[in-house]
């Protein structure tokens, strides 16, 4: 019989991040290469990456990463499209055959801006109507899904482990001033193409380790206000979630983790008076926006990054410095991968986010 420190057992998958201050952009084949040492903490039932100022060239459009069952659906749902968006510029996705990633779906891409008479027909902002697009999508066209929408950024991702999914989707040539990845260890949910992490909505992208034990009050409020959970886990909720406090309530990141990963009710007794009021009136008026069970994410959004541990800080996550560059993962080991002289390691608190913005004007 193995005794204990004798046989590994993961905490359920692997996430890392790094972002430049600076807004420097670096090839995605760096933070491929830091999953690599957290291998362990995934099965090989799903592996992706987020890089954000990878599209200089059509910043000012939506990119549309699609998976499609076959090239019929892919037809039917360009007619859909065309009937929304100017479509700018429509490809496959470029990717490698590699023997590791099998059984992939048609994989596409697609640049576009709404047409401006549909906005006008539906009385809709931009950011509304491609949210609410993206969801009619992903509810009614069997086998089509969008999994990646915003502007000058996108979603990568597979079944298969990340360092494999990273070298699939040749991140080496794509340039980003920041970058998230994930390698999933599925306990509860299929390990599928889509249900794969990141999880993205127009800017909003989100990597999870851990379980939501709160999954289903947390989807049955965030229903109410036109979401659709249709991916087949826990962790697409937590990206509704944060579009429906920043974008649609209009909250800071401070405010929207003080939701997600809310104080203790004797916590916030100890407040000073003026923060006690509002984390009680946070706590009172999304109380089924609360997550709970063990988690740590990674959120990026344009022009940052957010890391936040639950409250008991259930899962590990690092953070690390080294000149302009700032350093996330679940393990100090992936961290040295990308920057071996990485200093100022600390592990963040328990319901503490730790947010990193670019400079301002470096990214518009």
């Amino acid at each position: 019989m193995k005794l204990e420190g004798q046989v590994r057992i993961p905490s359920g998958c692997a996430i890392a991040a790094a972002i430049s201050r600076d807004g420097k952009r670096m090839t995605g084949e760096m933070i491929a290469n830091a999953m690599k040492p957290m291998h362990d903490r995934s099965n090989g039932l799903g592996g992706g990456f987020a890089g954000y100022g990878i599209y200089p060239e059509y910043k000012d459009f939506y990119a549309l990463h699609m998976f499609f069952d076959c090239r019929t659906t892919r037809k039917d749902c360009e007619v859909f499209l065309k009937e929304h968006f100017e479509i700018v510029k429509s490809e496959i996705m470029p990717t490698r055959k590699i023997p590791a990633i099998t059984d992939e779906p048609v994989i596409w891409r697609y640049f576009v801006a709404p047409l401006q008479s549909v906005l006008h027909a539906q009385q809709l902002d931009e950011e509304e109507f491609v949210a609410r697009t993206v969801m009619k999508i992903n509810t009614e066209h069997p086998g089509a899904y969008v999994f990646s929408s915003g502007k000058n950024m996108g979603t990568f991702k597979a079944v298969g482990f990340p360092e494999d999914v990273g070298v699939f989707y040749r991140l080496d040539e794509y340039e980003g001033y920041s970058w998230t990845a994930h390698g999933r260890y599925p306990t509860n949910t299929p390990g599928w193409w889509g249900g794969a992490h990141p999880f993205s909505l127009l800017d909003w992208s989100i990597v999870h380790n851990g379980e939501i034990s709160s999954y289903d009050a947390n989807r049955r409020f965030i229903e109410m206000f036109g979401y659709q959970c249709t991916l087949q886990t826990d962790t697409e909720v937590i990206t509704y979630i944060m579009d429906y406090l920043l974008r649609r309530q209009g909250l800071t990141l401070e405010e929207a983790a003080s939701v997600v990963a809310a104080p203790f009710w004797s916590t916030i007794e100890d407040k000073p008076p003026a923060e006690r009021e509002t984390l009680m009136y946070l706590r009172t008026v999304f109380p089924g926006l609360l997550i709970t069970g063990p988690f740590s994410v990674v959120f990026g959004f344009r022009g940052g990054l957010m890391a936040l541990n639950d409250r008991l800080k259930l899962r590990s996550m690092v953070v690390g410095e080294k000149d302009d560059m700032v350093y996330i993962a679940s393990e100090e080991a992936a961290i040295r991968t990308m920057a071996p002289d990485a200093e100022n390691i600390w592990a963040p608190a328990g319901g503490e986010p730790v947010i990193i913005r670019v400079k301002d004007g470096v990214v518009v």
